[in-house]
């Protein structure tokens, strides 16, 4: 059954300032791309500090309306907003942990990392251009594969959604069509397919569908044991979607001069770099309604960047590195003053 969304609510939220103060909770919602590495870290530090963070995935598009009209303290987006969008709205973001978009397939016969993509043909597909497995251009990238004769059904996102945008940014860059066409953004008018809600809705879809293609984050493909295609980055090669690419394609990231960290890594040069490799960003209000909660929200991430880098890895993310979480900290110090 295809959920709709997932709710969290863990623990209840004490500042680390060694007080006595009351116990307090900080509200969130948006991306769900970040939700496995966010359910994680929240579940530990729960236990850590007894407190309480409730965050809603139901996609970056809810999370940035949300966090821009003050329903809720905070909101995960992997679109980032460029500095003069963040300016107007009163908001700053930073970046939490990076991952990758995969496409993934249901074939019979076809295992994860069996199957190769270019973006021109993933593009292709998503259009409606290629109809059917056995088409030439991808028997003539899987020649060791039995494509069945089968019509393809293309799944993607209904909600607004970040995955989206970082799969139709990586398009836009690879497929002039597809940017003349369908564009990018965090919802997009599909020329073809079936939706689902959610990394959780169209994985659910494609995990009990024969003949379909979607996409989703790397997490979601790993955790539903679907079988993910490899895509051809910009240096010729088909890389494994993993640590290491996603490492590669994140190196290429200019973090030192990125205003309010604008960065955004899909077709990154390298030869390892994987190419739809994505960061999920956190927005918070510069003058929160509530300063007790927005306190609560930067002392969890600052505590989950510093403290769970093992964790993200562990659920197939890629944590920052030490030097991009001290300039987070000193962001978050001038900007927040916290």
């Amino acid at each position: 059954m295809i959920k709709l969304f997932r709710a969290m609510a863990v623990g209840a939220v004490l500042v680390h300032s060694g007080s006595a103060a009351l116990a307090a909770e900080s509200n969130g919602s948006g991306s769900t791309f970040v939700y496995p590495i966010l359910a994680k870290w929240a579940s530990e530090y729960q236990a850590k500090t007894g407190n309480k963070i409730n965050y809603v995935s139901n996609g970056s598009g809810a999370g940035l309306q949300q966090v821009k009209a003050g329903t809720v303290d905070f909101g995960a987006s992997d679109m980032p907003l460029q500095p003069d969008e963040l300016a107007k709205a009163g908001l700053g973001q930073f970046p939490l942990v990076i991952g990758a978009v995969v496409p993934v397939v249901n074939l019979e016969g076809v295992a994860p990392g069996a199957m190769h993509f270019t973006g021109s043909v993933l593009a292709d597909i998503f259009m409606g251009k290629i109809k059917n497995w056995n088409d030439p251009a991808l028997k003539a990238l899987n020649p060791n594969l039995q494509l069945p004769t089968s019509a393809i059904t293309v799944v993607h996102r209904t909600d607004g959604s970040g995955t989206t945008f970082n799969f139709a940014n990586y398009l836009s860059k690879v497929s002039p069509e597809w940017k003349a066409t369908v564009g990018q953004g965090v919802a997009l008018d599909w020329p073809v397919g079936v939706g689902g809600k959610g990394n959780e809705g169209v994985a659910a879809y494609v995990g009990l569908s024969k003949n379909t293609i979607s996409y989703v984050e790397y997490a979601y493909a790993v955790r539903n044991k679907l079988a993910y295609g490899l895509v051809q980055n910009r240096a010729g090669r088909f890389v494994q979607p993993d640590a290491q690419s996603f490492q590669a394609a994140a190196d290429s990231a200019d973090w030192g001069s990125a205003k309010d960290f604008y960065q955004i890594m899909t077709d990154a040069p390298g030869d390892n770099a994987y190419p739809i490799t994505a960061t999920s960003f956190i927005l918070l209000p510069k003058q929160p309604k509530e300063h007790v909660r927005s306190k609560v929200a930067i002392d969890f991430f600052r505590w989950s960047l510093e403290n769970g880098g093992a964790e993200a890895a562990a659920l197939n993310y890629v944590p920052l590195p030490a030097s991009l979480i001290d300039r987070i900290g000193k962001y978050l110090k001038s900007d927040f003053g916290a």
